[in-house]
């Protein structure tokens, strides 16, 4: 039997945005309304920020003489991302609108995202729509009726089938994007487990939270630390106040205080929070896995853990014994200095006031480095 090769981040394959599937669609849409026979199976090249430009195979056509108005639809290829997109029809109807000058205006249709929280690039009650992508629309759609010198707009109407359904798996909710997914992307290409989507995200919920007035952010670890918070803070802190840090915690830090947050709350369960104690700007497997050893080493010497001197295979073995051995070990003094040390480093890091939360893996808050 042939092995399987783990792919690597050089062979993984990169994909498109949002962004880029609507602006094909918009332009083939655009197509179709001048004239142009097209039919799905068909290819439609689009310029792309930067000077390249991509082809994309059309899913669906349709032009309507009657209702003066044609549709097309592209199918996203997120390339090897796990982007909750990948495989979703993005889709673009085009239609001559009132006026005596040339422009192109964007709506958004059915499943994509309305804003109703300000913090975002795009204003209240308007369509989720970033301004690269609504570049990308409008310079595609001009590639086609700018050279025809008409003299009236067309309205461009972008729409995603099951965006309403795919949202549910995005922050849009807590971002104030509601009834569908937004419509992203600053290059056009959607490069393969890129962190700096996630780097983005933690931005612009940030920026969503300022604009609301919040000043204490709670940066989780996970969404077993996120939710135990929340139950324990639901009647003090809104829910934008709640940023995915994952495992992007100096940035994130650092994050909160350009954007010019009071306090900052970490939350995390046991083996996240020890790394973060120790100073670990990132904490995913990638930039390292636990060292247990080390960090039994850390908590004996600088949470004074009276930990027996042997091997330990997890941090969670650790923490159980802890447990096992009564109060006066761990889960008083010894448990607490670990959420000292991480709101230490996040002080250091950020420059603000900083309380850790340890919690445990039933998924309640544990303690606190405050108590």
């Amino acid at each position: 039997m042939t092995p399987v090769r783990k792919k690597t981040a050089d062979s993984l394959r990169s994909g498109y945005t949002t962004g880029a599937c609507a602006a094909a669609a918009a332009k083939a849409a655009a197509q179709l309304l001048s004239g142009a026979r097209l039919k799905p199976g068909d290819e439609v090249d689009i310029p792309l920020p930067g000077r390249k430009r991509a082809s994309f195979r059309l899913f669906g056509c349709e032009l309507s003489l009657e209702a003066g108005q044609a549709c097309a639809s592209v199918i996203k290829d997120a390339g090897d991302d796990p982007d909750v997109t990948n495989g979703a029809e993005i889709a673009a109807s085009a239609a001559f609108a009132k006026g005596k000058t040339f422009s192109v205006l964007i709506k958004g249709g059915k499943g994509v995202g309305l804003v109703t929280r300000p913090g975002l690039p795009v204003a209240v009650g308007e369509p989720a729509i970033n301004p690269v992508p609504r570049r990308m629309i409008t310079q595609a759609v001009r590639e086609v009726m700018g050279p025809l010198s008409l003299s009236r707009p067309i309205e461009v109407t972008i729409s995603v089938p099951q965006g309403e359904e795919l949202a549910r798996k995005t922050l849009n909710a807590r971002l104030g994007i509601v009834g569908g997914i937004s419509i992203l992307g600053t290059t056009g290409i959607v490069k393969p487990l890129s962190g700096a989507a996630w780097r983005a995200a933690i931005s612009a919920s940030m920026k969503v939270a300022r604009a609301m007035g919040i000043e204490t952010v709670v940066l989780s670890a996970g969404r077993t630390s996120e939710r135990a918070h929340m139950r324990k803070f639901k009647f003090f802190l809104p829910p934008p106040s709640y940023i995915m840090m994952g495992d992007y915690v100096e940035f994130s830090l650092k994050e909160a205080a350009r954007q010019r947050f009071g306090r900052i709350h970490i939350c995390a369960q046991w083996a996240k929070l020890i790394k973060i104690a120790m100073g670990t700007p990132d904490t995913h497997v990638r930039s390292g896995a636990m060292d247990v050893s080390r960090a039994a080493d850390f908590l004996r010497h600088e949470c004074g853990i009276p930990l027996p001197e042997r091997p330990y295979n997890t941090a969670r073995e650790i923490f159980r014994y802890i447990l096992q051995t009564g109060p006066q070990a761990g889960p008083g003094e010894g448990a607490k200095k670990v959420c000292a040390a991480a709101a230490a480093y996040g002080h250091q890091v950020s420059g603000l006031p900083v309380t850790a939360f340890l919690v445990s893996y039933e998924g309640k808050i544990f303690l606190s480095s405050d108590e």
